[in-house]
């Protein structure tokens, strides 16, 4: 069964997807359908969080930092991420606009050099069945 997520947070990714600004757009357009060897979502909700960009076999978030972050805060949020077992990599607005494809660059690097997460395997179910 897949995990439900707070419904608000899904609303409000929903609407940030809907209104991304260019250089998420741009990276987006690098990083969408597997062009880099990973898979990536954009504007993934990891509670109470909503992730720029999230590669979840590998835990890997990238943000795309505007002017409107504040330090300390992006501090608290890595921090809790990281607990979770979130890499988190920052960029700015400025790099994504002049460098795109060096920040590609260093996305595939440092996706490259992380552990895949270990699959949830279920248990062998038994062969006998109830009521028989």
């Amino acid at each position: 069964m897949a995990k439900r997520i707070n419904e608000k947070l899904g609303e409000l990714a929903r609407d940030l997807r809907s209104n991304t600004g260019e250089p998420e757009k741009r990276l987006w357009g690098k990083l969408r359908a597997s062009q880099t060897g990973f898979k990536f979502r954009r504007q993934a909700v990891i509670a109470p969080y909503i992730v720029d960009f999230l590669c979840p076999h590998i835990r890997l978030v990238i943000e795309i930092d505007g002017d409107e972050h504040q330090a300390n805060k992006d501090a608290v949020r890595d921090a809790y991420l990281s607990e979770k077992g979130y890499r988190v990599v920052r960029f700015s607005n400025a790099d994504v606009m002049v460098n795109l494809d060096g920040i590609v660059e260093l996305i595939i690097s440092h996706a490259g050099s992380m552990p895949e997460r270990r699959k949830i395997t279920h248990p062998t179910p038994s062969l006998g069945r109830e009521g028989l």
